[in-house]
């Protein structure tokens, strides 16, 4: 088991201080958005066995099988599938949607064919993965995540009393659900920049009027006017509202699959995904926006959030359940004084102490992790938890 030596992401989303705070260092002033932990080649987590500081993906691609096991490799390759993150957002991050493993497939080869360079602005898919994501709150969190009922967003479109998204609200009553969704979705990405602007400046004052007021919506009104102060005039205000506007309690998450739009707001959370780099962006950005692309992978269904909540099995952990297998997130809640609580020795393993102090057990001695620190458990390696805290486990599912 290893130490992580963990880089963070000084996203200008990012806030500065949730994650000084947690680690108890001093804020240095810059935003601090994600703290990475795994072998993502972007940021790849550092360990020392002895011989010096090192990439945990150079650990990885020097001997997959000991380090992952054979199954993982087997399965999803000579790699980590899943990179672990500290995500603090001050403020809304682009409002975005992931392909599924089949639209990845074949937009990697595709723009590969093309030759697209891998850095183009323009360029789509990084890598032919998907990127499933889930994301768990440490703190009140607040998000966007998937299509509002079409005839719930017009009422809301229309209380904001603006003339220019009338025939957005006439569309919505009048088509059925995904034709509604999709010929308004493209509508306002496609519109006149300037008519646009104008509308979204307009639809801001409004919701900024009935955020302040009392009433069932009055929240996600308020949501979407700090929304719009942070991107005004960008067409992904008006798309925004088309979404579910949801907060997560300490310990709720949010399981974001393929094709459902969705953008964090603000609020500490624990985030995991498939170690993928493809994202398609909708607006709230000043990046690229391929609209036929993007209407190409969207799903243009309504549904109501599915708020997970941590399921405990019989040995104490509580898990997030999630259809994918590239990784699995639970928590151990952890008791000063109670029994060690063995871990699963069947994958690879990171640790996350999210509060107090734990100590790791292995064969190899023992580890102590404070609020903040985290480790790298290879596959075969067994190794238990004690101590007075909190401790997310990420690993793979399969």
């Amino acid at each position: 088991m290893d130490r992580l030596v963990n880089t963070v992401r000084p996203y200008a989303w990012g806030s500065t201080t949730a994650i000084p705070e947690l680690l108890g260092v001093r804020p240095t002033g810059e935003p601090q958005a994600e703290m990475w932990m795994g072998a993502h080649p972007g940021a790849p987590s550092r360990v020392d066995r002895g011989a010096g500081s090192v990439a945990l993906s150079e650990v990885i691609a020097a001997d997959p099988e000991s380090e992952l096991g054979a199954d993982a490799v087997s399965l999803f390759g000579p790699r980590l599938p899943f990179l672990l993150k500290v995500l603090a957002a001050a403020s809304p991050l682009s409002l975005q949607v992931h392909p599924d493993l089949a639209q990845a497939k074949e937009g990697f080869a595709d723009e590969e064919k093309r030759g697209v360079p891998a850095d183009a602005p323009h360029r789509n898919y990084k890598d032919a993965n998907h990127k499933p994501e889930l994301i768990c709150a440490l703190t009140p969190f607040n998000g966007l995540c998937g299509f509002r009922d079409p005839n719930e967003a017009a009422g809301l479109l229309a209380a904001l009393g603006v003339d220019s998204l009338k025939p957005y609200v006439d569309i919505l009553h009048a088509h059925p659900e995904s034709h509604a969704l999709r010929e308004v979705l493209t509508a306002v990405l496609t519109a006149d920049p300037e008519a646009m602007a104008e509308t979204v400046r307009q639809a801001t004052a409004a919701a900024e009027r009935l955020g302040a007021q009392d009433g069932p919506h009055a929240p996600a009104y308020a949501a979407y006017a700090s929304i719009a102060r942070h991107y005004p005039g960008d067409p992904g205000v008006i798309a925004a509202m088309l979404l579910n506007f949801v907060t997560l309690q300490p310990g709720e998450a949010l399981y974001l699959g393929a094709g459902v739009p969705h953008a964090y707001l603000d609020g500490l959370g624990v985030e995991i995904m498939a170690n993928s780099d493809n994202v398609l962006r909708c607006g709230l950005t000043p990046k690229h926006v391929d609209v036929p692309e993007l209407l190409r992978v969207v799903r243009f269904e309504s549904a109501a959030p599915a708020v997970l909540r941590p399921e405990a099995d019989p040995s104490g952990e509580e898990l997030y359940t999630t259809p994918i297998d590239e990784f699995r997130l639970s928590r151990h809640v952890l008791a000063d004084g109670a029994a060690p609580r063995p871990l699963p020795a069947t994958g690879p393993q990171i640790l996350l102490c999210a509060s107090g102090e734990v100590s790791l057990r292995g064969a190899d001695g023992e580890l102590p992790l404070k609020r903040g620190e985290s480790a790298f458990v290879p596959a075969g390696e067994e190794a238990a938890l004690s101590g007075d805290g909190t401790v997310f486990r990420a690993t793979v599912a399969a």
